[in-house]
């Protein structure tokens, strides 16, 4: 009995409309009208395609950036208040 694993493929946007992702025999290639006659691809799976599409280059995310350092970009303080449990900036405190 052979078992196959299901990937759950994201429902498109209104903003892909003018994309199509077509699959020819040497995997999938997405296109966007807009971008005029450019093909991007080709992809493995359709999974991978749609994920290329989606990206968005003027996004901050470096991959392989970790936690702490997002945080930081985003100003972000990395105490956190011993009694409440928050961040620095959700807690305030008045020292007597």
């Amino acid at each position: 009995m052979e078992v196959a694993m299901a990937h759950t493929i994201p429902q498109g946007s209104r903003d892909y409309d003018t994309t199509r992702v077509v699959e020819r025999p040497d995997g999938f290639y997405w296109h966007d009208e807009k971008e005029g006659d450019r093909v991007f691809g080709p992809f493995p799976t359709l999974l991978e395609a749609i994920q290329d599409m989606e990206y968005n280059a003027d996004s901050d995310y470096e991959p392989g950036e970790t936690l702490e350092q997002a945080e930081d970009e985003l100003g972000i303080s990395d105490w956190i208040d011993p009694e409440t449990g928050q961040p620095g900036e959700a807690s305030f405190r008045l020292e007597n």
